[in-house]
């Protein structure tokens, strides 16, 4: 077998049985868009590949991760199609189905949730459906397993089984004229082998972009084929009441999937979905849904710092600064290591790295509470809970989205910006989603918090997140009015049933998180200590007797003065800045290394010197918002296609970070705060 893909619309469990099917782990979420581009894994058996397309609604792509699924059907044109359909919501998902059908290759239909469909009293006559759609069907239940070895099996017999597909929709004498005409057009120039003309034609009728911009057909043809279209237009309306071809193609869908579905769905026995809409009488409420949010969310940080995390960073920390230094040590004088050598391993590279790895719980347990939210349903309320906030700003709900996944990394958080349809709003979420606190801040914010603000460190570490999501309401509204006028907008997402994660996947999905960090670690932040440790340790008379000498401190120097008005005019604070852009966990790193300290509890004496609790809640409000990190840079250029976006997003954090740690610090001053 070659070529396979799934596809289907969201939320269908498609990615789950991606896992299943292949050796590969894809990161599984319940929006729309959570896969915005193709993913491809070797099947088990070993019997071919398999491609994850992102889940879509129709052909027609409406966002970028939308088009990704149009353009594979017409460049790489796969050989078999997996067609994952929700069981429960039958109706809406057969439009893409018969889209499907429709394109001239094989296609098995996976019935997928037929337990979440039974627990709704539906009965779905599976031999009736297949009958009338022509096709395989094979009925499952993908977050178990179960039916995806009979899938499987079906997917081999393709080579084996005449499985070619017959299914085809007579849309009147006016469109089958058009479609004969327009296959005729494109024919003679057609270079996708294996396409259907008929598919191709409909495709065209209902300007497909992704579809058209594909063909590169020439002016010519292009010509003639608007003639065929506006002809077809003007005999239908004289018929018809209808406003385009797309319409009125979609309304004879629509009626075939209604009349299927009133005789292979029997709704006798149909019940709600109880436990969700329970759940969501007070989750989801307009009024009490949010604060609810706000509560969770300062749960999320009590257990993140207080209660779970602090306890065992100290743990950890105890480990990394006591028997496995005093390891290290003992291997270096056995082998009888130089000075320099000793110094760069201890102080440079332990010292550095040490420093950050000893927030990893707090970051793992974040990540763990950030993936349930995401498995259980719960993010989608949350989105549609915002909507009308974020519309007022010129967002919609889905750019909370990759506002919450910028918790973790922004770096993911602005490739999760493809999902939001509108090119205006896409572009406004990429910019906005760098003043997110990701991950790599919550080791400043965990070392700061818990030497000024032991008693409240949740509470305060929750005042920076809001700050951040506050900032950006205000920005969007800004930007919305001043840089993307004109631009209208329109919001649609899945809302899945809530559903309990299952133990395995939410522990991956956190892995999958987490070891991003883990990856930084050893990366980013071991090159960065190594380069910082040999900035103190070298200065321009050679090698530095004293650290004021070194070359580090004549780089934070040159930001000393400007740092001033904020609080924190030292050349540390200044060299720990200019350093945490390469990734904001080596600020804590440069620290470290700065105060030369041999545990988390001297660094903390020694930042408890050289702040005051006001000094470093300015000194937080920065690193939130200060430039993003050298990734997210990278990203950013390769989404929005523009320096111009780039330099601007630099550009306006860093001088949103100074002006609100000016704000911070002086104001506080003024009202007698230290």
């Amino acid at each position: 077998m070659s070529g396979a893909a799934l596809i289907g619309n969201p939320n269908t469990g498609k990615t789950s049985l991606f896992n299943t099917l292949t050796s590969s782990y894809e990161y599984v979420g319940n929006w729309s868009g959570v896969t915005v581009e193709k993913k491809i894994g070797q099947l088990k058996d070993k019997s071919g590949p398999l491609t994850d397309l992102p889940g879509i609604y129709s052909l027609h792509p409406l966002s970028r991760d939308e088009g990704v699924a149009a353009e594979y059907l017409v460049t790489d044109s796969p050989s078999l199609l997996i067609n994952i359909v929700d069981a429960s919501q039958l109706e809406r998902n057969l439009y893409l189905t018969i889209q499907l059908l429709e394109y001239g290759k094989p296609v098995i239909i996976g019935l997928n949730m037929i337990d979440v469909a039974k627990a709704r009293g539906l009965a779905i006559d599976t031999a009736y459906l297949s009958e009338r759609l022509h096709t395989e069907i094979v009925p499952l239940i993908a977050r178990t397993g179960v039916g995806s070895k009979e899938l499987l099996s079906c997917m081999n017999k393709t080579e084996e089984k005449d499985l070619s597909p017959c299914f085809t929709i007579h849309y009147g004498a006016v469109i089958e004229e058009a479609i004969l005409g327009i296959s005729r057009e494109v024919n003679s120039e057609l270079t996708f082998s294996g396409l259907s003309p008929r598919w191709i034609a409909l495709q065209i009728l209902e300007d497909n972009p992704a579809v058209m911009n594909s063909l590169a057909l020439t002016e010519a043809t292009l010509s003639r084929i608007r003639a065929i279209k506006e002809d077809a237009l003007k005999q239908l309306r004289m018929k018809e009441d209808t406003s385009s071809l797309q319409d009125y193609i979609r309304s004879v869908r629509t009626e075939i999937i209604q009349d299927i579905c009133a005789s292979a769905v029997d709704q006798s026995n149909r019940k709600p979905h109880t436990l969700t809409e329970k759940i969501d009488t007070f989750a989801a409420h307009p009024v009490w849904g949010i604060p609810i949010f706000l509560a969770f969310m300062l749960l999320t940080f009590e257990l993140t710092f207080d209660w779970l995390g602090n306890p065992l960073s100290d743990l950890l920390d105890a480990f990394i600064s006591g028997p496995l230094s005093t390891l290290v040590e003992q291997g270096l004088t056995a082998v009888g290591a130089s000075g320099f050598t000793h110094a760069l391993i201890i102080d440079g590279i332990i010292g550095g790295v040490g420093g950050v790895l000893v927030f990893m719980p707090q970051i793992f347990i974040m990540f763990l509470i950030i993936s349930f939210i995401e498995d259980s349903g719960y993010m989608a309320r949350i989105t549609v809970m915002m909507d009308k906030l974020m519309e007022m700003v010129g967002l919609n709900g889905k750019a909370l989205i990759p506002f919450i996944i910028g918790f973790g990394c922004n770096v993911p958080a602005v490739m999760a910006s493809r999902s939001i349809e509108q090119p205006k709003e896409r572009t406004l979420t990429m910019l906005l989603v760098p003043l997110m606190s990701c991950s790599a801040r919550l080791p400043v914010y965990a070392l700061f918090a818990g030497i000024f603000f032991a008693n409240s460190q949740a509470l305060i570490v929750l005042s920076l997140y809001v700050m951040g999501i506050v900032l950006t309401l205000v920005l969007a509204k800004l930007f919305s009015l001043f840089l993307f006028k004109d631009s209208k907008s329109f919001f649609m997402v899945e809302l899945p049933p809530y559903r309990m994660p299952q133990t395995v996947t939410l522990f991956r999905s956190t892995w999958e998180k987490g070891k991003g960090f883990l990856r930084k670690a050893g990366t980013f932040i071991l090159g960065g200590s190594v380069l910082i440790w040999l900035l103190t340790y070298l200065g321009p008379g050679g090698i530095a007797a004293e650290m004021d000498d070194s070359f580090l401190a004549s780089i934070g120097g040159l930001f000393a003065a400007l740092l001033e008005p904020l609080g924190f005019g030292t050349w540390q604070s200044g060299a720990a800045l200019v350093t945490g852009f390469m990734a904001k966990e080596v600020v804590v790193s440069t620290m470290n290394i700065i105060y030369h300290v041999p545990d988390m509890a001297g660094l903390q004496e020694q930042i408890s010197l050289a702040f005051t609790p006001l000094q470093a809640y300015s000194f937080m409000a920065f690193v939130l918002l200060y430039t993003p990190c050298l990734a997210t840079v990278g990203v950013l250029r390769k989404e929005t296609a523009s320096w111009k976006w780039t330099l601007f997003s630099v550009g306006y954090s860093l001088v949103l970070a100074y002006t609100v740690a000016v704000i911070i610090y002086q104001g506080g001053k003024w009202i007698g705060l230290t």
